[in-house]
């Protein structure tokens, strides 16, 4: 479903995060602003934990020397860093016995609690979130935007699994490749739980919330705590 100078090419160009000057950048950029406006207000050395993170976004948003801060990236698999400023663990981000309660300054965490599982798991989550952490940034797409951030299809979140599957099994969609197995294409689709406002917010009770738009819609929510 996609071509070179396609309609779908063009989103896709809009789309990509690692393209230092795309709109997603951009728009993630204007959303980090207020991380780092937050982020002012600590004194000396501060510990983040970004779960789902990595260097590569961190150098992306701080491309000069990010100050005094380690950054401990929590993935299931450890990453391979290339500077003192940080640190890769693995782990679950639904269970961290491994971090200690309040042992982070800040939790940071961006497009990854829609990809944890079902509301249970995605609160099991927000839940070792304000555990582990004195503070936290925790950002996630908005179910009802339009356009869905990870097939960059319309209302593709709004079609039947069976109908999302098949179309992940006959065609690259956004940023996956064609998966012809069809129990393969139905676990892919059924792994993204976008959640509405509402239900975001209903994770971190208390919590601000900071909503990024987009052409007027509400493009992705931001919960913030702990910063006063």
């Amino acid at each position: 479903m996609t071509g070179s100078g396609s309609p779908a090419s063009l989103i896709k160009s809009l789309a990509n995060n690692s393209d230092r000057n795309s709109l997603a950048t951009r728009m993630r950029r204007a959303r980090f602003a207020l991380f780092l406006e937050l982020l002012g207000r600590l004194p000396g050395h501060v510990e983040i934990l970004d779960i789902g993170g990595t260097q590569e976004f961190w150098s992306l948003m701080l491309p000069g020397d990010p100050g005094d801060i380690r950054v401990t990236l929590l993935n299931l698999e450890h990453q391979r860093v290339s500077s003192r400023h940080f640190v890769s663990a693995s782990g679950d981000a639904r269970a961290m016995p491994q971090f200690a309660d309040r042992s982070f300054d800040v939790v940071f965490s961006n497009s990854v609690i829609e990809h944890v599982g079902s509301y249970v798991e995605q609160a099991k989550m927000a839940a070792e979130i304000r555990r582990v952490g004195k503070r936290y940034f925790v950002q996630t797409p908005n179910k009802r935007f339009p356009l869905e951030p990870h097939f960059l299809f319309p209302w593709f979140q709004y079609l039947p699994a069976a109908i999302r599957a098949g179309m992940l099994q006959r065609f690259n969609v956004g940023w996956y490749q064609r998966i012809p197995d069809a129990a393969a294409a139905r676990a892919e689709v059924n792994s993204i739980q976008l959640l509405t406002r509402r239900r975001f917010v209903s994770l971190f009770p208390g919590a601000g919330l900071h909503v990024e738009r987009f052409a007027g819609l509400a493009k992705s929510f931001t919960v913030f705590d702990g910063w006063n």
